[in-house]
């Protein structure tokens, strides 16, 4: 399915609409991601709840499978500083499918900015609720923690 506009809000069922909706949130930010990965929980499952505390720079996922949370990329490093809240979709569910992406410094690998896009698995909607600028390093080793 391709991205469909319904009101103010973008929907959409596969992770390659939730990665356009992050592109394009991203140009918009001055900050083009260009490097992408899918969150995967150890147990294989691939639906989250997801808290952010987007001024400490921490993003922490919880499987709905087997409740293990999980620190996004650097989060470890910030997490003591933070106030994660819960992100919730319009239509008040709690459970996203989640698409992590980057920009990077120009000539580098080295992150610049870090997105988080959700797909809510109840109604379809797609949109990033997070970001942050983020100085984490070598983009392949951020993304591998995400």
């Amino acid at each position: 399915m391709a991205l469909t506009k319904k009101g103010e809000f973008w929907y959409g069922t596969t992770s390659g609409d939730t990665q356009a909706e992050l592109r394009s949130y991203s140009v918009a930010n001055r900050h083009e991601a260009v490097r992408f990965a899918a969150s995967k929980c150890d147990c294989g499952c691939r639906t989250f709840a997801l808290q952010t505390d987007e001024e400490a720079g921490v993003a922490i996922r919880t499987c709905t499978d087997c409740g293990l949370a999980h620190l996004m990329g650097d989060s470890a490093d910030y997490v003591e500083e933070a106030v994660p809240e819960t992100h919730e979709c319009v239509c008040e569910n709690e459970v996203f499918e989640l698409m992590s992406g980057v920009s990077v410094y120009e000539g580098t690998h080295d992150v610049r900015w870090y997105y988080i896009a959700c797909h809510c698995v109840e109604c379809n909607l797609v949109g990033v609720f997070a970001d942050w600028k983020c100085e984490a390093g070598d983009a392949a080793a951020f993304l591998a923690k995400v």
